[in-house]
């Protein structure tokens, strides 16, 4: 259930349990964390922040801005301690609030982050206008093409075709590519983990190798048949991964 409090939208599934901080990437919503959700909420209190994406001003509207939209809503959560995991843009963003809050994150688990190198989507606002061109670019974030529904594809073409909300869109995958992290990753201490679909084309199998020799003690897991959002994509076998991870940590 979708909680809106002050300037702040998010999901919070149990306060009283060990927080899980999850972050969606550019065009990501609450589905795309929906079995997670439903696997781990009788472990953990599962905080899901909506990103602001659409209404922050212009200007602000990048990955060190939505960065300090989280550090703000974890100050309004009061959470002192947690599990930071992002997918995408959320990702990206875990990694630069754990160099800036290592006392924080317990642990940090990426899947598909950029932070390093991503094919930008950004790249098809060219042809905004074409449904077939969107639709397509919607379907190769995924192995299994029918994971990108109408009701996901109509999304997306709406948004790109929105002018205020194609600029913020395209701030946000502009500023991803300069905020490039790879001479920061050694300062990150916690334990990582990386999972990646074999089949990922946005953020390739060797981004998260070099995640994987970068972040000193990261471990590394493919999913294989699977592309840029393993969660959504192979949901069992990512879970599996997680719980394991989460369970030595």
């Amino acid at each position: 259930m979708l909680i809106e409090e002050e300037s702040h939208r998010y999901i919070e599934t149990d306060p009283e349990k060990f927080p899980l901080l999850l972050l969606h990437g550019l065009f990501g919503n609450l589905s795309n964390f929906e079995d997670l959700i439903n696997s781990f909420s009788d472990s953990y209190n599962l905080v899901l922040p909506i990103l602001p994406i659409f209404e922050m001003p212009l200007r602000k509207v990048t990955v060190r801005g939505l960065t300090e939209y989280v550090s703000s809503f974890v100050e309004f959560k009061g959470l002192s301690k947690f599990h930071i995991l992002g997918n995408s843009l959320g990702g990206h963003i875990a990694q630069i609030y754990t160099l800036e809050n290592k006392e924080k994150v317990s642990s940090m688990t990426l899947t598909g982050s950029s932070g390093l190198f991503e094919h930008a989507f950004g790249s098809g606002f060219v042809k905004r206008n074409n449904y077939e061109f969107i639709k397509q670019r919607a379907q190769s974030t995924f192995y299994d093409p029918a994971i990108a529904t109408k009701e996901m594809v109509d999304e997306v073409f709406a948004s790109v075709n929105d002018r205020s909300k194609a600029l913020r869109l395209l701030s946000t995958a502009k500023s991803a590519i300069r905020e490039n992290l790879e001479n920061k990753l050694q300062g990150i201490e916690c334990p990582t983990l990386l999972v990646w679909g074999k089949q990922d084309i946005i953020t390739p199998p060797f981004v998260a190798e070099k995640f994987n020799e970068l972040i000193s003690g990261s471990e590394l897991h493919f999913i294989d048949k699977c592309g840029h959002a393993p969660m959504m994509e192979r949901p069992q076998e990512f879970n599996e991964i997680l719980q394991q991870f989460l369970a030595k940590v």
